[in-house]
This record gives structure tokens, C-alpha cells and sequence, in this order.
């Protein structure tokens, strides 16, 4: 909780200030270009860096166990810093088919645009995955678990291949939390969060960060400055107050999301449960291995698929219905409108991503209160 903060700050705060200065000066132009050039520690413009976004980052860096880290001003835009940042044209891309939306918008639509091949492999296929690897591969983009089918995928067997060959590796860690894996001490170059998740907690702020190599770091940074999306000072502070209790949040859901996902697998009107805390989820052992939890992300399909669907996700109390996930309070919807809101019906079947399924973003509220709500939505069926 204490990572990062400085142990001296301005008039005795207990709390991280909230810097919201743009420029900041100097009284000599040596001084004001020692900064600049990173000769001395400084900041000179927000857009490159600032004090209480500069907390936010080392926290998160010490969380992860990286070298180094920096922060985007949303998930996507960390994602797409590193992407950008790291890849040129030619350059050979492998990764998995239900990844997040907005992901699998930049592999599909954008990269390809820059002349970058991505090949993007059955999820539940490792061998196919090192296959597509081995023919060669620049980068090594995985999700797990995955959004929203809560796939798992074998992470230090996938890295170590990508390193045999070669490719940097970056993990997507939004889902999992550090609270419960961390990709850097299985091999990861890279990793990636959306903050705006469960790192923040309370759905009232946007950000991203990316932690790791130091070298790498500083090329993803570079790309973010020159790019502009920076991390605004009041998202870093509601950031770094959220993550004061981020053990405790995650540790909730987890519990949580264990007990609901129990329910539905029993329920009649519930065809597939996705929760790596089940002994029936395929990634189960694989989950047991690599990560110390299994989170508040789950997932199910209904009998009668999306007009099923429709039906059920209304008559739901204790859920709000939003395109958001990760917070206290539960969060619930389609992937048509959250995690895959810019792909068509086909694209989603094309990824892997059925049309009756529900995500389910298990919040801490008394998980009787949620068993039942969900019991009395699903009569709606």
C-alpha cells in the first residue's frame, strides 16, 4: 500500500498532492535543460511527466516487479503505445483470437494498415499458438484471462516459445491483477493494465499503464509523449487512492465471484459457466499454477442465446448495466456492448465470442444479495 509514495511531501500530506501544474520552472536555463534531457531527475511538462502520475507509475512498477513502468491516459492507450511504440513494418505479430475488443480492433484494422502481419490463433490451442510462433514472430501478445470468455492460457510455456524465438512478450494483466498473477516472474517483457479496472476500484477514472524492461519502457514512452495520451494528475490520484485497498477489493470479489459462479453452473437455465475457479473450467489447473487467485471475472451463456439475453440482464437489482468492469459495485452486459461493442455479430462468432453470453463483473456486495438477484433474472428465461 505504502509502494511508491514519497516519504517526505509538501506541507506534512498523508496523501499523495494532486499536482495539477502543466510547466514547471527553473531558475537557470543549465538547470531547466538538465531536466529536460534526463540528466537530472525533473519534470518540465505534463504531457511528458508529472509528480503524482510519476507515484502512480511506481506503484504500480513494484506491484509487478518490473524495472520500470509508465502510464496512458486509458487502457487502450497503453496498449496501442506499446504496439505502436515497439513494432515497424514487416514486423510479425501472434496472439490469440478473443482478446479484448478494442485489442482485436488495433491486430485486425490498424496494424495490418503499417504493413505488420498478425496471425491471431485459437485460444485453446497452445500447440497452434507455438506453431504460429515458430514461423516467426516479432511479438507475443497474450490475454489471460481473456476478455470476456475467461480463457486461460499457459503462460510461461507461451513465453518461454516467444523468447526461443526471439519476440518480445507482453501479457494483458487487466482481469487477473497483480493481486493475483504477475506475467513478469513468468518471463514477460511486458504488462499491460487498463488502471481504469480494478486497480482504480471505483469506475470514476481512466488510465493504463505498462510496466517492465527498462528498455522497452522507455521506447513505449517515447511513442506515448511524442503521441500525446498522457495520464491526466486527478486520474493518477483517483488511482492511487483506489489501489490503497486494492488487496482487499480483489480478495472480495474473488470470494464472491466463487460463490456465484457455483450457483450458476447448477442453474437449469444456464448452458456454460467461464470461471477459472471452477474444477469444470479447461484452464483450471492451468489457473491453479500461475495465479495465487482466480478473480471477480466470470462469464455464462443462457439458454435461448441473445434475445435470452436481453431478457435477463434487465430484470437484474444489483448490477448496473454498463460497458465497465473491475468496481465495488457489480457490472454486467453483452459483449455486443462491452468488451466487443466495436466488432459486428459475425466478428464476435469469428472470435470465439457467443452471442448469449453474459459478463459478469462481481462487485462486493453480499454475495447472498447477488445469488438471489441473479436467481429471480434468470426466471425471466
Amino acid at each position: 500500500m505504502w509502494a511508491g509514495e514519497p516519504q517526505e511531501s509538501s506541507h506534512g500530506a498523508t496523501q499523495v498532492p494532486v499536482v495539477h501544474s502543466v510547466g514547471f520552472g527553473y531558475e537557470d536555463v543549465p538547470s531547466w535543460q538538465a531536466a529536460a534531457t534526463g540528466e537530472t531527475t525533473g519534470h518540465i511538462y505534463s504531457r511528458n511527466t508529472n509528480p503524482t502520475v510519476e507515484v502512480f507509475e511506481e506503484k504500480l512498477r513494484v506491484l509487478e516487479g518490473a524495472e520500470a513502468a509508465t502510464s496512458a491516459a486509458t487502457g487502450m492507450a497503453a496498449i496501442s503505445a506499446v504496439l505502436h511504440g515497439l513494432l515497424e513494418p514487416t514486423n510479425r505479430v501472434v496472439s490469440v483470437k478473443d482478446t479484448y475488443g478494442g485489442t482485436s480492433v488495433l491486430f485486425a484494422e490498424f496494424l495490418p494498415r503499417l504493413g505488420i502481419e498478425v496471425d491471431l490463433v485459437d485460444t485453446d490451442d497452445g500447440d497452434a499458438i507455438i506453431d504460429s510462433i515458430e514461423r516467426g514472430c516479432d511479438l507475443l501478445y497474450l490475454e489471460t484471462p481473456t476478455n470476456p470468455t475467461l480463457k486461460v492460457l499457459d503462460l510461461e510455456r507461451l513465453i518461454a516459445a516467444g523468447k526461443d524465438h526471439g519476440a518480445v512478450t507482453v501479457v494483458d494483466n487487466t482481469f487477473a491483477t497483480p493481486v493475483n498473477q504477475n506475467p513478469i516472474a513468468l518471463g514477460a517483457d511486458l504488462v499491460v493494465h487498463s488502471a481504469t479496472k480494478y486497480l482504480g476500484g471505483h469506475g470514476d477514472a481512466l488510465g493504463g499503464v505498462v510496466a517492465g524492461r527498462a528498455d522497452l519502457i522507455d521506447t513505449v514512452y517515447h511513442y506515448r509523449e511524442i503521441n500525446g495520451a498522457a495520464m491526466s494528475p486527478m486520474a493518477a490520484y483517483l488511482l492511487l487512492r483506489g489501489m490503497k485497498t486494492l488487496f482487499l477489493r480483489v480478495e472480495q470479489q474473488a470470494s464472491n465471484a466463487m460463490t456465484v459462479a457455483r450457483f450458476l453452473e447448477q442453474h437449469p437455465k444456464v448452458t456454460q459457466v467461464n470461471y477459472p475457479g471452477l474444477p469444470s473450467h479447461a484452464g483450471h489447473e492451468i489457473a491453479r499454477r500461475q495465479m495465487r487467485g482466480f478473480g471477480g471475472m466470470l462469464s455464462f451463456s443462457v439458454e435461448g442465446g441473445y434475445d435470452a439475453v436481453k431478457r435477463v440482464i434487465p430484470q437484474l437489482q444489483w448490477a448496473h448495466r454498463a460497458a465497465n468492469l473491475g468496481a465495488v459495485e457489480t457490472t454486467v452486459g453483452p459483449p455486443a456492448t462491452t468488451s466487443h461493442v466495436e466488432c459486428s455479430a459475425d466478428e464476435r462468432a469469428a472470435l470465439g465470442i457467443p452471442e448469449a453470453l453474459i459478463r459478469y463483473s462481481t462487485g462486493i456486495e453480499h454475495v447472498d444479495d447477488l445469488v438471489a438477484d441473479l436467481d429471480q433474472a434468470l426466471e425471466a428465461i
